[in-house]
């Protein structure tokens, strides 16, 4: 007979979908509730017309959610995203500002930045142990520093280049902004990582237990700092792609992404301690969190309360992935 922990760890590890974390159908449902709520308080909320911008505003942070996840899988947390999105930004259309062939060079080098930016949160992780909350944060500072030198103060008098004008800001193929096979590109190549390679293998099992990974034969430092090179190159994508959007890149404009990534890539049921998670549902997360923002907006919710609900959400998804892990551990 089962004794009650026994029944207590099944239940907690029991799905009511096959193959779908709880987490996501809670996702999937809120995204409905708040599709309802937003069409009540504005009719042209379920058009499709909305609905594709709504599409094109998420696919900024789809990217950007992208390289937290693979951090989080970890059981780690990259901070720097903010200013790495700016920094990066920053030099690509510093870059297409000085013209050809500066201009070709102005994407390239602007993801070369957050690749830089992660390779360095990685080492000093993986190799030097440093808290990644700490490195990360102290991190962001120093190049929220060299922009505030490099600028200073005002944002640079530059524009984007056309090809980044094209990717972040233009449509194509019926209509469909190109921005989103951007995303797609991401997430295609995100799920046929994580599922598909060694590689994703290893970032489950490192996140599981680093212990028993390097024990069992993993390279565990370089997996840990791959996830940060390409956190920094997500971040990095985003905050170019999103230039070349605005035509324009100034002061701060990464902060906004930050909260909305990690709760994203929380409330697609990514365990915040490490091990577990899916990139669908982070993808789900993005959309509920792009129309929850959208949702706030026409209903007039101040930035401040915007935050404390992304709080707020945040906490009480945190408290269900980890009643639901330590039914899994027992």
């Amino acid at each position: 007979m089962l004794s009650a922990r026994d029944t207590s760890s099944a239940n907690a590890g029991r799905t009511l979908l096959p193959g779908i974390d709880n987490a996501v159908l809670v996702t999937l449902g809120g995204i409905v509730a708040i599709l309802l709520i937003g069409s009540s308080y504005l009719p042209s909320f379920l058009s499709p017309g909305y609905l594709l911008l709504q599409l094109r505003i998420a696919a900024f942070l789809g990217i950007v959610a992208a390289g937290q996840m693979l951090v989080i899988l970890l059981g780690e947390i990259d901070l720097s995203v903010p200013w790495t999105m700016t920094v990066a930004a920053m030099t690509a259309t510093s870059l297409a500002g000085m013209g050809e062939p500066w201009a070709t060079l102005a994407i390239p080098l602007g993801l070369a930045v957050g690749g830089l930016v992660g390779l360095f949160n990685g080492i000093g992780v993986a190799w030097f142990r440093l808290p990644s909350m700490i490195l990360t944060l102290a991190t962001n500072a120093v190049l929220l520093g060299l922009a505030v030198i490099y600028t200073g103060g005002f944002a640079p008098q530059t524009r984007a280049s056309e090809l980044m004008r094209q990717l972040g800001k233009d449509s194509s193929f019926g209509g469909i902004p190109n921005i989103l096979w951007v995303w797609l590109a991401v997430s295609v190549a995100m799920v046929l990582i994580l599922r598909s390679t060694p590689f994703g293998r290893k970032v489950y099992a490192t996140g599981n237990c680093e212990r028993a990974a390097y024990l069992s034969g993993i390279s565990t430092g370089g997996v840990v700092t791959t996830c940060f090179l390409f956190s920094g190159l997500a971040s990095a994508l985003g905050g170019v792609m999103l230039a070349g959007r605005l035509d324009q890149s100034y002061q701060g404009m990464g902060d906004e992404y930050l909260l909305p990534a990690v709760a994203a890539v929380v409330l697609g049921g990514t365990n915040i301690l490490g091990g577990r998670g899916s990139y669908i549902g982070t993808v789900a997360g993005v959309l509920m969190i792009s129309l929850l923002t959208s949702m706030l907006s026409v209903m007039q919710m101040p930035e401040a309360s915007r935050r404390i609900i992304y709080g707020i959400v945040i906490i009480a998804m945190l408290l269900v992935n980890s009643r639901g892990a330590s039914g899994r551990r027992r």
